[in-house]
């Protein structure tokens, strides 16, 4: 009742008309996984570096419909930030304002359910930008990989201790691992993983 009520609330709150296929009914089979690579961890002050994502279709990632953008930045990426990411102001270049990014990435998702892995700071992120432009937040259904990946894993261990680092959940569930720190190929493994997690009764 009460995700019903706040959907219909933000469907009211559309200011663009353009993007009113976000509340469409969910298709059955898709899925969009996405990462975004940041300034920082705090949405409220940090900015999105770049945006990955990848659409899954039954049991299939389709990654020659990918989508990888990068953000303009109004100012220089801190030293801190690029050891982590390593993406470097150089790397901008031919990058986008966030408007666009933005925009882009909504026509990519569409009404398609969302996963990811700590989803919550990646939709806060995208959030951010949605409420100023358009009056919304993103309406899309959310699944957290993490969270199917501990409700298969807790049987296994009784006391709760569960390791949800993102290496340690790749290594466990013998998936290939791709460049880290990367938007595109960490939506990837993602969705490698929740492909996997979709298809696994219970973990060792």
């Amino acid at each position: 009742m009460f995700e019903s009520l706040k959907r219909k609330w933000n469907r009211k709150h559309l200011s663009d008309e353009r993007f009113a296929f976000l509340f469409d009914e969910i298709p059955g089979d898709e899925v969009v996984v996405f990462d975004c690579e940041t300034t920082g961890l705090d949405p409220q002050k940090d900015h999105i570096v770049s945006i990955g994502a990848v659409k899954i279709k039954g049991d299939k990632i389709l990654t020659d419909q990918a989508l990888h953008i990068f953000v303009q930045q109004k100012k220089g990426i801190a030293h801190e930030s690029i050891k982590i990411h390593q993406i470097r102001n150089c790397d901008l270049h031919d990058a986008v304002a966030i408007e666009e990014a933005i925009e882009s990435f909504l026509h990519f998702i569409g009404n398609r359910i969302l996963a990811g892995y700590y989803l919550e700071f990646d939709v806060a992120m995208i959030n951010k930008y949605t409420k100023k432009m358009f009056g919304i937040t993103l309406p899309n259904k959310q699944e957290e990989v993490s969270a199917l990946y501990y409700d298969k894993k807790i049987s296994t261990i009784p006391q709760g201790n569960i390791d949800l680092r993102f290496d340690t959940i790749v290594a466990n569930l013998a998936l290939p691992r791709l460049k880290a720190h990367d938007a595109l190929n960490d939506a990837i493994m993602t969705a490698m993983m929740y492909l996997k997690l979709k298809h696994t009764i219970k973990l060792k």
